[in-house]
């Protein structure tokens, strides 16, 4: 649904990655559970059904959008490789758990994204 606050992630958090990540991969997070490693063509998938999900959120829809989520967590648990639980990689994408109300759903959609400023570039640089 969104891609993870890399802004409140510890500095040292992609260098644990070990290079666990493959490319032409997506690793995908469900909140509270487990990491799954979906292919491009997964990921483009789950492109999809999330959209159908954000337009059930938008739509005020409460059976819609909780019928969305459950398909988009078992497309990513049957169509996921998941990760072990001792190796640490990082997300591209966190989605919510399936008891995320509507309400949350929109709270959720409303946070804005933290974005690496140019000042983060510069020290970054340093």
């Amino acid at each position: 649904m969104r891609p993870p606050d890399d802004g409140d992630a510890p500095a040292g958090a992609a260098a644990l990655a070990g290079g666990g990540k493959k490319v032409g991969e997506m690793v995908v997070r469900i909140h509270m559970e487990d990491q799954y490693r979906l292919s491009d063509a997964a990921a483009a998938e789950l492109d999809k059904l999330d959209d159908e999900l954000v337009a059930a959120i938008d739509a005020g829809d409460t059976a819609a959008s909780s019928a969305e989520l459950n398909m988009l967590l078992t497309y990513v648990r049957q169509n996921g490789e998941k990760v072990p639980i001792d190796e640490i990689i990082p997300s591209d994408v966190i989605l919510p758990s399936e008891d995320m109300t509507l309400e949350d759903a929109r709270a959720i959609m409303e946070k804005p994204v933290a974005t690496p400023t140019s000042a983060d570039s510069t020290q970054a640089a340093d």
